[in-house]
C-alpha cells in the first residue's frame, strides 16, 4: 500500500488540531454568550457587560495596568536589545542567555519569589495593589518585549547606518532615521506579546495576593460560579478587542515594511 504525501495531506493534522482546539471552543464560547439558561438567544449578556460598572470597571483597570506594563517593559527593553545588538557576537550571546535564563526557571516559582521579596520590602502587598501588579507583570513580561526587538534588530542592514552617517548624520539622528523605525516590527511585536497577556493574566495577582481587579480573574469567577453566560460574553468581548487590535498593528506593520521597501528601492 503506497502512501502519498502532498501539501494538502500534510495540512491534516494540523487543520484538526485548529478544529479541535481551536474552532470547536470559539464556538461553544458563542454559544453560551448569546444564549440564556434555557438555551434561548439574547442579547442579554452583551448589553450586561456594557452596563455593569464591575465589568467596565475591571476592564478599565485592565487596561490601564496592561499600558502602564507595556511602556515600561518597552523603555527598559529597547535599549537592552540595542545594546545586545550592538555587542560583540561572543558576549552577546552571553548576555542574551541571561535574560533568556528566567524563562527557563517555573513561573510559579518566579512570582513566588517575587512574592517574598515585595513582602520583605513593603510588608502587606494589599497596600499597594496597581503598583506590585505592574511589577509582577513587568518582570515576568520583559523578556517577551527584548526579544522581538532584539531580533529585528540583529536583522538589520549594518550599511543603511553607514550610509547614513557618510551623509553627514550624527549616531543620535541615524537612531532616530534609520534604526528606530526599521526596528518598529519588533517593537510592535512586543507590544502585542506583553499588552494582551498583561490586560489578562490573573495569575501574578492570584500568587502576590487574591485580587480580581484583572479581567481574566474576572471570567473564572464568572465560570467557577456557574455563570457560563456571562463569562463567555465578557470572553468574546476581548476576543473582539484582540482581534482590532491584531488588524491594526498588523496594518501599521505592512504601511511600515511597504515605506521601508520604497525607501530601499
Amino acid at each position: 500500500m503506497k502512501i502519498y504525501f502532498s501539501r494538502k495531506n500534510l495540512c491534516i493534522p494540523y487543520a484538526l488540531f485548529l478544529v479541535l482546539f481551536v474552532i470547536a471552543p470559539v464556538l461553544v464560547v458563542l454559544y453560551y454568550a448569546f444564549t440564556n439558561g434555557e438555551g434561548q438567544f439574547t442579547l442579554e449578556n452583551l448589553v450586561g457587560f456594557f452596563t455593569s460598572a464591575n465589568t467596565i470597571g475591571t476592564l478599565i483597570y485592565s487596561m490601564a495596568v496592561a499600558f502602564v506594563v507595556t511602556v515600561l517593559c518597552l523603555v527598559i527593553a529597547y535599549p537592552v536589545a540595542y545594546i545586545l545588538s550592538k555587542s560583540r557576537i561572543k558576549r552577546r550571546n552571553g548576555l542574551l542567555i541571561l535574560f533568556i535564563i528566567p524563562m527557563w526557571i517555573n513561573f510559579t516559582l518566579r512570582v513566588t519569589a517575587l512574592k517574598e521579596v515585595l513582602s520583605a520590602i513593603e510588608g502587606n502587598l494589599a497596600y499597594y495593589p496597581f503598583i506590585n501588579t505592574v511589577i509582577g507583570q513587568t518582570y515576568d513580561f520583559l523578556p517577551f518585549m527584548i526579544l522581538p526587538i532584539y531580533t529585528t534588530l540583529i536583522k538589520l542592514d549594518k550599511d543603511l547606518e553607514e550610509a547614513a552617517s557618510d551623509l553627514g548624520a550624527n549616531d543620535f539622528r541615524t537612531f532616530l532615521k534609520v534604526t528606530l523605525p526599521l526596528s518598529m516590527p519588533g517593537v510592535i511585536s512586543g507590544i502585542m506579546m506583553v499588552f494582551l497577556p498583561a490586560m489578562t493574566n490573573y495569575v501574578i495577582l492570584d500568587i502576590l495576593y487574591n485580587s480580581t481587579y484583572i479581567m481574566g480573574s474576572l471570567i473564572g469567577s464568572y465560570f467557577s460560579a456557574y455563570n457560563w453566560h456571562t463569562g463567555s460574553m465578557i470572553s468574546i468581548v476581548l476576543f473582539a478587542i484582540v482581534f482590532a487590535a491584531t488588524l491594526i498593528t498588523n496594518k501599521y506593520t505592512d504601511i511600515d515594511n511597504a515605506a521601508d521597501r520604497g525607501a530601499m528601492l
